[in-house]
């Protein structure tokens, strides 16, 4: 790739998170195999392995990078086509240790060659060695030169799968649950099909085992289709890849869609792949919506293209690539935890939407940033963080406002809001007393959650009209959830649902009250 920008956008955007990275004391740093132009100062495209104005002047002389840069895999081979100018043209941009895989012997003998021919001074290459040597003291490599094995027989333990099952739990983004399908019922008769229920391999994706991955078993990991039947043994599963069996008489159908493994340039939209699904599993997800509710999972490194299958599904989930343990996924299909991830970046309508990002002028995507259902009790949540508060010192004005806002007439007897209005105003007062540094993300992110979960079920009641109408507000909140702006977010979030309210057409939906 090639990133053109101005000098001015390099330093704003792109220099600025080195140099905090620098000052916090970063050991290492790796140029890109991708290129910079910066406008109205370079003629062409110079691949960042070669940019000493960038490593030596920006990285070291600027900012006063004291670690060592190290090159990436074959980086320096990148630079043009004769590997001794590539070796010279490198190292003077100030990488300090090359990463060779093949050809070290070659390497050694250029380096060598080209410091006696004063190509590369010996300062070069004495200031390559101490950043190196500087880094291997600071972390005891010549007191302990090799790695602790003590705890070599934990790995893979019970405690270590009970942490991997809970991140795949809490990274599912329950997008879309019309007639509340999920969570599933414990003993309910369930039709599981689609390329993905039954494969460890595509479900942990690239980098596992192999540099690409590969689909099938791995050891000692269980697929989606596993975990279900661990996680709820009182139901009845039947399982058919293509969805080939017979459909009839199940409560509901889970088809888990999705990608193959893929790491790196390999795997590149262009390259072989694109945003598709497969035939064969959108066969399965039209098979099996068309015979009772479903719900699709699906089963990627990347948001896939699925568009077209969203109003087949009765649910939608975004289940990324959850690893070894697919009991963290059943956990939260049969409720054994709550749905409560978030969109980690926007989902686009079609390929052809790409890139896209908060910001665009025309910013209409099929589940904007920060988009998540949750499955869990909203008044729960805040009851929570309310007691939490109550033993926090400097915290009266915050509970008082919760206080207002867990009012039992706001509420329904499940936990979920009944009076919007009151509710949004009370989590606006809190949310301004909780500005601050007395206060945690996480303590302020269940604030605006619930904001989050008044907007949504405006939105979801309304249609895609309230989404389009909606998404830049949702996504903007989010922004302002993360940088520690509780408040902003609320009233983006409650602006978000008078703008869904007045799109599309009207619901009837409790929580629009």
């Amino acid at each position: 790739g090639v990133t053109y920008v101005t000098q001015q956008q390099l330093d704003a955007l792109y220099v600025a998170p080195y140099r905090t990275a620098v000052a916090d004391g970063v050991g290492s740093v790796m140029p890109s195999y991708s290129s910079l132009q910066i406008l109205g100062k370079d003629s062409a495209p110079i691949k960042m392995h070669a940019r000493a104005d960038q490593i030596t002047g920006v990285l070291k002389g600027q900012l006063g990078f004291s670690g060592f840069v190290i090159s990436d895999w074959q980086g320096i081979d990148q630079i043009g086509p004769n590997y001794t100018n590539d070796v010279k043209i490198g190292v003077n941009a100030g990488i300090d240790m090359i990463m060779v895989p093949y050809q070290y012997a070659t390497f050694t003998s250029d380096l060598t060659a080209l410091v006696g021919s004063g190509d590369v001074t010996t300062a070069r290459v004495d200031d390559a060695v101490t950043r190196i040597l500087r880094q291997k003291f600071a972390l005891g490599l010549f007191d302990h030169p090799f790695a602790d094995r003590t705890n070599m027989g934990t790995i893979g333990s019970a405690a270590h799968r009970a942490v991997a099952r809970q991140a795949a739990a809490e990274s599912q983004v329950l997008l879309k649950n019309d007639q509340h399908v999920l969570p599933l019922r414990s003993n309910a008769k369930v039709y599981v099909a689609g390329s993905n229920a039954d494969n460890v391999g595509n479900q942990t994706g690239g980098w596992t085992l192999t540099w690409q991955g590969q689909s099938g078993v791995i050891p000692g990991g269980t697929s989606i289709l596993q975990g279900m039947q661990q996680v709820a043994p009182q139901a009845t599963i039947t399982y058919s890849k293509n969805a080939s069996a017979s459909t009839a008489g199940y409560d509901v159908g889970v088809v888990v869609v999705g990608e193959t493994p893929y790491a790196e340039g390999i795997g590149d939209v262009g390259n072989g792949h694109t945003m598709q699904l497969s035939v064969a599993d959108r066969d399965a997800v039209d098979t099996v919506c068309a015979a009772m509710r479903c719900v699709v999972l699906d089963v990627s490194g990347r948001p896939l293209d699925i568009t077209g299958i969203v109003p087949e599904a009765t649910g939608v989930v975004a289940s990324w690539l959850p690893g070894t343990e697919g009991a963290g996924v059943a956990d939260v299909l049969f409720g054994k935890r709550s749905f409560t991830g978030r969109l980690p970046e926007t989902w686009a309508k079609a390929e052809s939407q790409l890139p896209i990002n908060v910001g665009d002028k025309t910013y209409d995507p099929l589940y904007p940033y920060g988009w998540g259902l949750r499955t869990d009790s909203a008044r729960v949540r805040l009851q929570s963080l309310r007691d939490q508060l109550e033993t926090q010192p400097g915290t009266r004005s915050a509970v008082r406002a919760l206080n207002g806002v867990l009012t039992a007439g706001n509420w329904n007897a499940d936990g979920s809001v009944r009076k919007a209005g009151p509710v949004l105003d009370g989590l606006s007062g809190a949310a301004s007393a909780m500005t601050g540094s007395g206060y945690s993300f996480a303590q302020q992110d269940q604030v605006v959650s619930v904001a989050r979960d008044l907007a949504q079920a405006a939105i979801v009641a309304r249609g895609a009209a309230a989404m389009s109408a909606t998404a830049a507000l949702t996504a903007d909140a989010e922004h302002d959830d993360l940088s520690g702006q509780p408040r902003q977010a609320v009233a983006l979030l409650t602006q978000a649902r008078s703008a869904a309210l007045k799109a599309g057409s009207p619901a009837g939906h409790a929580a629009l009250r």
